[in-house]
């Protein structure tokens, strides 16, 4: 069987982006394998370790686009195409994809997101989670849809909110999670298996609980 052709698309440092193409580098009977990583910031960290690691980048700057998210978007599609990807992977990247978008991807998009959806859809999702004197957080891999962090859920792990958590340890906690959940979702999925992947904390090794 091919492999699924995969392009992740970030804004940032890419460690999410990092732990989904080492997991797919590391085993060639990996059902996927990383062909783009593409960035709409040009400075963007996850570029250098998308290059360190052999796999190509590409750069679509939204800023020249200003309002117009269509002609954005079309671009990014464009950049997309040359690598003819089966799979979307948004690692952090910071856009609100347009229905026009999801639509040409329909059921090949997925996100991660950094709380136990459906609660605290949006930003600053671990100052919420404290804030609301919740007592675990977490973090959900999802199919994209056209509503702000909807979609099937397709995984989620879970995690402690100890007493004295900052959102940023928080966040820390979290992250190893999501460097664990991410890839495990992805082998899933490339071979058309849709049955969430569940994990707690502490992390363990086979993932799966």
């Amino acid at each position: 069987m091919s492999r699924k052709r995969v392009a992740i698309l970030i804004s940032g440092s890419g460690s999410n982006m990092a732990a989904l193409a080492d997991d797919m580098l590391a085993d060639p009977r990996h059902p996927a394998e990383p062909v783009l990583v593409l960035s709409n910031r040009p400075g963007a960290g996850g570029l250098e370790k998308a290059a360190a690691r052999g796999i190509a980048t590409a750069v679509v700057d939204h800023r020249p686009f200003g309002e117009d998210r269509r002609a954005f978007e079309e671009a990014l599609d464009a950049a997309l195409a040359p690598h003819a990807p089966d799979i979307l992977c948004l690692a952090g990247f910071m856009r609100i994809l347009t229905p026009w978008f999801i639509t040409r991807w329909e059921g090949r998009v997925l996100n991660i997101h950094p709380s136990l959806l459906p609660k605290y859809r949006g930003l600053h999702t671990h100052a919420r989670a404290i804030a609301a004197g919740d007592r675990e957080a977490g973090c959900t891999v999802h199919e994209v849809t056209a509503a702000l962090d909807d979609g099937p859920i397709l995984g989620q792990a879970r995690v402690p909110i100890l007493a004295g958590d900052t959102p940023e340890t928080l966040a820390a906690r979290v992250l190893t999670m999501e460097h664990r959940l991410y890839p495990a979702v992805l082998r899933r999925f490339a071979v058309g298996d849709r049955r969430p992947v569940v994990m707690s904390w502490p992390p363990k090794e086979n993932g799966d609980a």
